[in-house]
């Protein structure tokens, strides 16, 4: 099984691509070369092949790196499932995941909903999306500030709020009001959560 995110990006046209794409290709890079697991086309449209496991967390993370840019935002289509045609590229190849995937990011727009996920288990997939439009009623207000946080605290789970206060030259009282005012919270139990109903599938 694998995971494939279809995405655009959300006001590109109001932003030069210098100010997303490098962060957005250095983020991509960490799972595998392009084409094979990422490629941007059509200037703000993507496709990432990535492990279904982490599939949920990447979405997130690209999300609040896009959103780290203000005005902009990210519309996702998720499909956990198989791989079974291998193309040049992520683009061309096929299965299920590739499919599920498509269809979702199709449907997002009608649905005016910008992250969902198809795992071809229904009452997991309901569960699931009720979970994030909830989730995504805070997620689409993050402010620029709210977005960097949930990123690095996402790329270092690890690290203490003494680390993260280092980092961004701020006082660790400020990085406990930001991870508190970006519901972190609730995203870490939605991961979770993500993470129990994957196994079954």
């Amino acid at each position: 099984m694998i995971a494939i995110i279809t995405g655009d990006i959300i006001n590109s046209e109001n932003h030069p691509s210098s100010e997303w794409i490098g962060d957005l290709k250095n983020y991509f890079a960490a799972f595998g070369p392009a084409p094979m697991y990422w490629e941007i086309y059509r200037g703000d449209e993507f496709q990432l092949k990535v492990n279904e496991a982490n599939a949920l967390l990447s979405a997130i993370r690209i999300k609040a790196l896009l959103k780290s840019v203000k005005g902009l935002d990210v519309r996702m289509g998720i499909g956990i499932g198989l791989e079974t045609y291998v193309g040049t590229g992520v683009s061309e190849s096929n299965g299920t995941a590739h499919q599920r995937s498509g269809r979702k990011f199709e449907s997002l727009k009608e649905s005016k909903v910008n992250l969902s996920i198809a795992t071809g288990n229904e009452s997991h997939d309901q569960t699931l999306n009720l979970m994030l439009r909830l989730a995504l009623d805070f997620m689409d207000g993050w402010s620029v500030v709210s977005a960097e946080i949930v990123s690095i605290v996402l790329d270092h789970p690890n690290a203490s709020q003494k680390e993260i206060a280092k980092k961004l030259d701020i006082k660790q009282s400020a990085v406990s009001q930001r991870i508190k005012r970006a519901r972190l919270d609730l995203i870490l139990d939605v991961l979770a959560y993500y993470q129990n109903i994957i196994k079954e599938i």
